[in-house]
């Protein structure tokens, strides 16, 4: 049914002027209002998702942005502000992907310059976008700004070489060098490709994005870029290049120190014999030495010496002395983590262990701020061990220990935190241990690690492959499926991705971990927030750890949801649900009236008009200072042709805004009504005496004016001869005529 075009006009010019006055509540009212008559006006959604994105409402901001582009499919308005309302939430990855679709439907209307702005926008909140780098060179290409373009090819090229595509990587600077042949940064990056070296990063703007995606916590580009190189390392970790280290330490300390005695002898011998690889004779000659030179390099030689001949008991006391110096702590944590974990003591290990990898991945960082981010990752990993059976710190300590092994355990150090954090985010604190315990979780680490590098180069076929391949050797290990739902959503398989989300929502109930099955089936909904199913899910869930708030957050949003689909019926029984839920947990007096607004809404969408007076009548009760309810029930009454009632109602709300000093929306609602009840001698004779005291004599004259007609057809002769009086007062133009009219009416 065809809405009032004339309420519907009125109710978007209260939301202009109250959005000019910044008066967000009321905007969000009138254009409400708007809404109800035309519910398919995308202008009026639009409006009011500024309203309430300024009103700091922002899930609100992001429905509603999300109903005006189901309108409007081709206005890249709505998109762009659902996406300023993403990047506001923290909700980077999917901002991103939000300005890029801006970006198509500016590229459709030919508006190339706004395609561009908004590709730059989702590179600055996801780097490493392959796909839009393209267009940007493209687009500054066609543009003219070869500077721009060429930097976006040198990316381009700088992804492609870190995705082993060096075809693709030689074709980005070939066409940069289309562009400017003599360019010096292309030339060496062409050279770099065909000798093998690594590709600078162009600017010093992109060499320091090691930023997290906020939904994904996937980085775009390794911060191994930015934080300090590493090769090849000693293979027995930390505690060999802590021992290494200490053989420099030792020889310069007893030469400089002149302890050329029979200690400083045994220490030097004890050196030599190390070198050589002759461990138990250096034991002896550190232990003949140990009693008169206690410096913390012998105790680390010593302490790393009987950890490699099996005697770690008598290694702990050496090495614990060891922990005291700089250079040598990494190792000595790490000799003692070995120790403790030889000995069966695997609290103490973990402790060590974990110590040491903090303090190695703390001196690759490059700035205070990721220091400490580290401490804070590395905390919340003993936090999460703490209580753990010695049957599961036994397995995680192996797995501590093969990682610190090896040649290339410095570089696995990084790449294996990055997947704790994400295993932390994504599952929780038993998704960290579900990942240290597995079974080929070495395998593991690398293979998530491949997965990960091939969304970021938006490769998602081999990804997915990757994917079938982890879930061969560690089929329970659920980050896995969480990461190949992910790409059924971004090849656009929605509903594959939904159904994968649900498997492992499902998976996490029967564990007992309803928390995270609460997190996945949170994250499907802000996917696809019309799946009534994953809903209903999560409320069952959450009636089922009585969870009451959030279970009440759901309903509403649940019958939103059926609101936007059209189906009224269900959208007015949930919310009438989430109603008696609200009153079961005395919940806060805004929600009550938030939902009971919306029930009065339907009830006046379904013309059922008395329903909707009782609902409203509800609200002032609960909160008197609604200024919604109360204009709703002034128009209700006039409806119904109650106009005593309605003037009552009137002059309760003009109370309200009198005594928050509001004279200006007494004026504005006065206005309004005259305009739409233009033959109400009750709005006439208010409207005339506001505008007398605010001085406006030829306002109130005209009001008077037409009050004093009103009333002679009305046949009220005497309340028209007071009316003609106060216009008399006034002195108004043709003073004469109204004296000789009310000498007519016996005045």
């Amino acid at each position: 049914m065809p809405g009032n075009r004339q309420a519907y006009e009125q109710s978007m010019n209260a939301g202009h002027n109250a959005a000019w006055d910044q008066e967000w509540p009321a905007a969000i009212g009138a254009y409400g209002r708007a809404i109800q008559e035309f519910p398919e006006d995308a202008d009026a959604h639009i409006h009011l998702g500024l309203a309430l994105l300024k009103a700091g409402r922002l899930d609100d901001a992001l429905k509603v942005y999300t109903r005006a582009h189901q309108i409007a499919q081709e206005d890249p308005i709505p998109l762009e502000k659902s996406a300023d309302v993403l990047e506001r939430m923290g909700r980077l990855r999917e901002a991103a992907q939000q300005y890029v679709n801006v970006a198509e439907i500016y590229l459709g209307q030919r508006d190339l310059d706004k395609a561009i702005s908004n590709w730059e926008k989702a590179t600055q909140l996801t780097p490493g976008l392959i796909a839009v780098h393209a267009k940007l060179a493209q687009g500054y290409e066609r543009t003219g700004d070869k500077t721009k373009a060429i930097r976006e090819y040198h990316l381009l090229a700088f992804n492609f070489q870190r995705g082993k595509d060096n075809e693709k990587a030689m074709k980005a600077v070939q066409r940069a060098l289309r562009l400017d042949p003599k360019n010096s940064q292309s030339l060496n990056t062409l050279r770099a490709i065909e000798t093998g070296r690594e590709i600078v990063l162009p600017g010093q703007d992109e060499t320091s994005n090691a930023r997290k995606d906020a939904q994904s916590g996937f980085e775009i580009f390794d911060n191994t870029e930015v934080r300090q190189q590493v090769g090849e390392a000693d293979p027995l970790g930390p505690m060999g290049e802590s021992m290494t280290e200490a053989l420099g330490l030792l020889a310069e300390f007893v030469i400089e120190s002149g302890e050329l005695g029979p200690s400083g002898g045994d220490a030097l011998q004890g050196l030599e014999l190390q070198r050589q690889g002759l461990h138990e004779e250096a034991i002896k000659a550190y232990e003949r030495a140990e009693p008169h030179l206690r410096h913390p390099a012998l105790k680390m030689n010593l302490g790393g010496l009987l950890v490699l001949t099996d005697s770690p008991d008598k290694a702990v006391k050496h090495l614990s002395e060891a922990t005291t110096h700089p250079e040598l702590s990494p190792g000595a944590f790490h000799g003692l983590g070995q120790a403790y974990y030889k000995m069966g003591k695997h609290k103490q290990a973990s402790r060590f262990l974990i110590q040491s990898l903090q303090t190695v991945d703390t001196g690759l960082a490059v700035n205070v701020d990721e220091v400490q981010e580290l401490a804070e990752v590395y905390d919340q990993l003993l936090v999460t061990l703490e209580g753990r059976t010695d049957e599961a710190l036994s397995a995680i300590n192996k797995r501590f220990v093969n990682l610190l092994q090896g040649k290339d355990w410095k570089q696995r150090i990084a790449e294996t935190r990055r997947q704790l954090q994400e295993a932390m985010r994504v599952s929780g604190e038993q998704g960290v241990v579900d990942m240290l315990v597995t079974n080929h979780s070495d395998e593991l680490t690398g293979s998530v690690s491949m997965i990960d590098r091939y969304i970021r180069q938006g490769l998602m076929t081999l990804a997915m492959d990757e994917c079938h391949r982890a879930v061969e050797f560690a089929p329970t290990y659920l980050p896995v499926h969480v990461r190949m739902a992910e790409i059924m959503m971004r090849e656009g398989r929605v509903r594959q991705a939904i159904n994968k989300y649900n498997t492992v929502a499902k998976t996490y109930l029967v564990r007992g971990e309803n928390d995270r099955a609460a997190s996945i089936l949170g994250e499907v909904l802000e996917m696809a927030p019309l799946d009534i199913s994953v809903r209903t899910s999560l409320i069952e869930l959450l009636e089922t750890e009585e969870r009451w708030d959030e279970a009440l957050d759901q309903y509403v949003d649940l019958a939103d949801t059926y609101h936007q689909l059209g189906d009224f019926e269900m959208s007015r029984n949930t919310y009438s649900l989430a109603e008696r839920v609200a009153n079961r947990v005395q919940a806060s007096v805004e929600k009550q009236v938030r939902i009971k607004h919306r029930i009065a809404d339907i009830d006046q969408m379904r013309l059922d008009i008395r329903k909707a007076q009782r609902t409203y009548e509800e609200i002032t009760q609960i909160d008197p200072e609604d200024e919604r309810a109360r204009r709703m029930l002034i128009d209700l009454n006039y409806r119904q042709g109650n106009q005593v009632e309605a003037i009552k109602r009137l002059d309760q709300l003009l109370s309200l805004f009198a005594k928050k000093k509001q004279i200006n929306r007494i004026v504005q609602l006065l206005e309004e009504l005259v305009t739409l009840y233009p033959n109400d001698t009750g709005l006439r004779s208010r409207l005339a005496a506001i505008y007398r005291q605010l001085g406006r004599k030829e306002d109130a004259i005209l009001q008077l004016d037409a009050l004093g007609e009103l009333q002679l057809e009305a046949g009220l002769h005497e309340e028209a001869a007071n009316t003609i009086r106060q216009i008399i007062s006034l002195n108004p133009p043709g003073l004469d005529d109204y004296k000789r009219l009310l000498s007519q009416l016996g005045g």
